[in-house]
């Protein structure tokens, strides 16, 4: 008798810890689109300490209150990989995202910085386009040092090391356009709506995000160093707006997904990268062919252009579970740079130019490296 009554409560302890975790997987919820939502630090680790403030605490708020939003759509499942003050490692909080079989992954954080910087950023998996995008990455990814066997967890993994972040990142690159695409949605609500300060859509090596199988993005709300912003995110109305708008920016993502193509179809835009001026390129690049993506969806449209603002010349690639639509094809850099001022004259916004070699889809830094004729 005594036994069975230790076998019941070992079990229910272990139903409340895994509780903990993530949400009940019901034949009710298969089907559903599933958004893993995580709230970065937790127990022994409470993140940066900006102006007293608690990161881990701010980060959970939050992540709870998209989860309450986006969980009225009867069609979402949000699976949390904290939903109290625990301390969960990096490669486990990936596992619940993979086991979940999540069609997001959205990890929310706080950022400081030892000047008045201030603003919002949402990062996607990628190479540094700068030493402050390394250095953000660097503190986050620096949290596997409170975990036990972290060594053997991470096969060696040095977040002091640029070479060492950069080998993560190639895992992640099919999902690099939706993530993109989540990210720029994000932003966009910060600014338009809440009027933060925009600091970009940026890549970064996040290892967080490498242990990721789907579109992921993690969240820099703004900055608890900078005394005004940090009481913002520390208020309960701050944490409210901004929950607001990581949700309604979700269920936007998802209206795109799900295929109703409309304008809100046509917002995908490139990463921030304002510290590499592009070349002025005047000639023909040979074996490279040049396009202006205007568009990314899981619905199969025709190339004409009653469907594309009157836009000829539109060619469509499908990548993963996304159809990716491109106008216009050269060799000319010159001419490609005119023919993305057509776009979004025609108001493709944020269309971006991409590069092709050999019918495969290559970096434009690569592209532009080729000689020109």
């Amino acid at each position: 008798m005594k036994t069975n009554s230790l076998l019941l409560f070992v079990s229910f302890i272990l139903l409340l810890t895994f509780s903990s975790f993530t949400t009940s997987d019901t034949g009710a919820d298969r089907g559903k689109f599933v958004v893993v939502l995580d709230a970065g630090h937790g127990g022994h680790d409470p993140g940066n300490m900006g102006n007293g403030y608690k990161e881990k605490d701010i980060a959970l708020k939050i992540v709870l209150e998209v989860g309450k939003m986006i969980e009225k759509n009867p069609d979402i499942k949000v699976v949390y990989t904290r939903k109290k003050d625990v301390f969960v490692d990096l490669f486990v909080r990936g596992q619940i995202a993979n086991k979940a079989d999540a069609d997001l992954f959205v990890s929310v954080h706080c950022n400081a910085h030892h000047s008045a910087a201030h603003g919002t950023e949402t990062f996607v998996l990628g190479t540094h386009r700068n030493q402050t995008n390394f250095e953000v990455a660097k503190k986050e990814n620096s949290v596997i040092f409170l975990e036990s066997d972290y060594e053997k967890n991470y096969s060696g993994f040095d977040p002091n090391s640029p070479e060492s972040v950069m080998s993560i990142l190639l895992s992640q690159e099919e999902y690099l356009d939706q993530s993109i695409q989540l990210a720029s949605l994000i932003q966009k609500k910060f600014t338009d709506k809440l009027k933060r300060k925009n600091r970009g859509v940026k890549q970064a090596g996040f290892i967080v995000l490498h242990q990721t199988v789907m579109p992921s993005v993690l969240i820099e709300t703004g900055f608890l160093t900078y005394r005004e912003e940090g009481g913002y995110l520390n208020s309960s109305k701050g944490q409210r707006e901004m929950s607001n708008a990581v949700a309604d920016a979700i269920l936007e993502y998802k209206h795109i997904i799900d295929g109703n193509v409309g304008e809100y179809a046509f917002i995908e835009e490139s990463v921030s990268n304002n510290d590499e001026a592009q070349p002025q390129v005047e000639d023909i690049h040979k074996d490279i062919t040049f396009k202006i993506q205007i568009a990314a969806s899981s619905k199969a449209l025709e190339t004409k252009p009653y469907n594309f603002k009157g836009l000829d010349d539109i060619s469509r690639m499908k990548e993963g579970s996304l159809y990716k639509y491109f106008y216009a094809s050269t060799s000319d850099y010159n001419q490609i740079k005119q023919k993305e001022e057509v776009a979004k004259q025609k108001g493709y916004k944020s269309s971006f130019i991409v590069a092709f070699k050999d019918g495969k889809k290559i970096s434009l830094a690569e592209a532009l490296k080729t000689t020109a004729n």
